[in-house]
């Protein structure tokens, strides 16, 4: 048994996030979190809100509330939502939290022993409209390298080349639009990452197996142009984790905070300590101190691709240069992005759909199955209404909801609500074993790999093979000649059925435990054994129930509805 430790990428505060956030980071975290329990390996997943930062001070003022009662708010609003999508989260947490802030200036204070930390007296953008420093992601301009005019003041998304403000052409406010910016002199603190990065570039050669996107956009980060840069930690805002060393005060660091991108991912740490202390799990330390037992964890981080460089470069720097035993991340599984309808998903327009819209109209089920199956994994991927529409009506109800509904309503009808006895299998059923033993074995080794759309692929392969094969058995002919071999037959898809409860629990969790409950399964472990074995575990006599439809079409009104409904309305914080 492995024991698993699964991060998500943690979304910001700043709002209910969309689909495209969702396949990004938490939705594949969790269908691998899943799947290992269902392995029967011991599994951590942790994820939590960022809370720190511009975004949330921005949010908050203009909900007209306190930062930290906004946050606290939108932390249950997140936590609720990501419950009814199933994401099944040991601990969902919170970056404000105590823990975080002594885990931050801890590793701060730890960095500066080791002479990874240099104080640098700098000129940053101000804002005279904004009567404030501007964070650099709250300044936008022209990138210089490749001409995108949405580069950020940190990094271009297009491009992925690390910025400054100065180097940006024609910048402004993405607070106010302002273009009345000067630069001010101030005091930062900044991570010398230049001085780990041999060290880095090496751990990353280590890692042959990560995906090709992951390891190529660190290595663009560590060779590109001057290689390498310094990263500052430290900001001018009011709200975050004070600047401390460890315990003690840091002199001329009076009144600034901790950047978020410094303390963001050392909330996973953070979190398994949340975790403790909410009486949940006990002994957070075997599963990130090597020196406590974590060396036998196999930790595995989730992320959309512009997280990639702070993961790969800027965390691990933060882990290794403090010397001391942390766990580093084993495995990277980083996702393009979803895009929406010919554009792009746009939390500031309100264009696409956002999660808590998505369960109003749907339940998670029919968005999970459509968000795992198109996962942007190789490339960008795009949601269509009708791609979603011909999808959930063709996978969900055509192939998996008819072949349920189809057997247990047949075998009412014929034998009662029970596993019918008599008559044997033949070389029809010794077939559909030997395909579902292919088609098993390669879905495990895709789940286990984390390539999700192939998965997906895998696991309608198995549907598909229990239509096609009751559509051959055809036990309502075979009932008219040879009602024992129509029990039979029935008896091996009840049997399917079982089997697919399991098997899809996955991607189709509230799908799982209807099936479950409708067959009465009490036990639903993993068909470890053969496929011989699977199909024989409901013996003759066992009870049932016919379940109520487990998936509805979507109609051709109810998409031209969507269309217009989700084209750019919403506005967010």
């Amino acid at each position: 048994m492995t024991r698993h430790l699964i991060t998500s990428a943690i979304p910001y505060i700043n709002g209910i996030k969309h689909l495209g956030n969702l396949v990004g980071s938490q939705l594949p975290a969790d269908l691998y979190a899943r799947y290992q329990r269902a392995r029967g390996h011991e599994v951590l997943f942790l994820c939590a809100t960022d809370e720190h930062g511009t975004p949330a001070e921005l949010a908050a003022a203009k909900a007209g509330k306190p930062v930290a009662e906004y946050c606290a708010e939108m932390h249950d609003v997140q936590a609720r939502i990501a419950r009814d999508f199933r994401l099944s989260f040991d601990h969902f947490g919170r970056s404000s939290g105590p823990q975080n802030h002594r885990l931050t200036q801890h590793f701060a204070g730890r960095l500066a022993e080791a002479g990874l930390i240099s104080e640098v007296d700098e000129h940053q953008m101000y804002s005279l409209s904004d009567g404030r420093f501007l964070p650099d992601r709250y300044i936008e301009g022209t990138c210089p390298n490749c001409g995108f005019e949405g580069a950020r003041g940190d990094q271009c998304d297009n491009c992925t080349k690390q910025l400054d403000p100065v180097d940006l052409i024609d910048p402004h406010s993405t607070i106010s639009g302002s273009k009345d910016l000067e630069m001010r002199a101030t005091k930062h603190l900044f991570l010398r990452q230049s001085a780990m990065k041999d060290r880095l570039d090496a751990w990353i050669d280590s890692k042959d197996d990560w995906p090709v996107l992951t390891t190529s956009i660190a290595k663009k980060w560590l060779h590109d142009g001057d290689g390498l840069q310094d990263r500052g930690i430290t900001r001018d805002l009011d709200w975050g984790i004070p600047v401390r060393r460890g315990e003690e005060d840091w002199p001329g660091m009076e009144g600034k905070v901790f950047y978020v991108w410094f303390d963001a991912p050392i909330e996973y740490i953070a979190c398994a300590q949340e975790w403790v202390d909410a009486g949940k799990g006990t002994d957070w330390e075997r599963w990130w101190r090597t020196d406590k037992g974590a060396e036998d964890v196999r930790y595995t981080q989730f992320m959309g691709k512009d997280n990639v460089p702070f993961h790969t470069l800027s965390f691990p720097a933060t882990i290794l240069g403090s010397g001391e035993p942390w766990k580093l991340v084993d495995y990277i599984k980083s996702f393009n992005y979803l895009n929406f309808e010919g554009g792009q998903f746009s939390t500031s327009r309100g264009r696409g759909v956002f999660m808590d819209q998505a369960l109003e109209i749907l339940p998670a089920d029919y968005w999970r199955w459509w968000l795992l199956s198109h996962a942007p994994e190789s490339s960008d991927a795009e949601f269509t209404w009708a791609n979603f529409q011909a999808s959930v009506n063709k996978d969900l109800a055509d192939v998996l909801g008819n072949f349920v509904s189809r057997v247990t309503k047949f075998c009412r009808s014929k034998f009662g609500e029970t596993v019918p006895e008599g008559g044997d299998y033949g070389p029809r059923e010794d077939a559909l074993v030997a395909e579902l033993e292919t088609r098993l074995s390669a879905y495990a080794a895709h789940m286990d790999a984390m390539e999700v759309r192939k998965s997906a692929q895998d696991l309608r392969a198995i549907w598909v093979a229990g239509n096609e094969y009751l559509q051959s058995a055809a036990p309502w002919a075979a009932y008219k000649e040879d009602p024992a071999r129509a029990a039979a037959i029935v008896r091996l898809s009840l049997n399917l059925i079982r089997l697919y409860a399991v098997v899809s629990a996955p991607f189709l969790p509230d799908a799982s435990d209807r099936l479950a409950e409708a067959m009465h399964l009490s036990d639903r472990s993993w068909p470890e054994g053969s496929v011989a074995e699977a199909l024989s575990l409901l013996q003759p006599g066992w009870a049932f129930d016919v379940p109520d439809n487990l998936f509805r079409k979507i109609t051709d009104e109810e998409i031209a509805d969507w269309q217009v409904r989700f084209a750019g309305t919403r506005s967010e914080g």
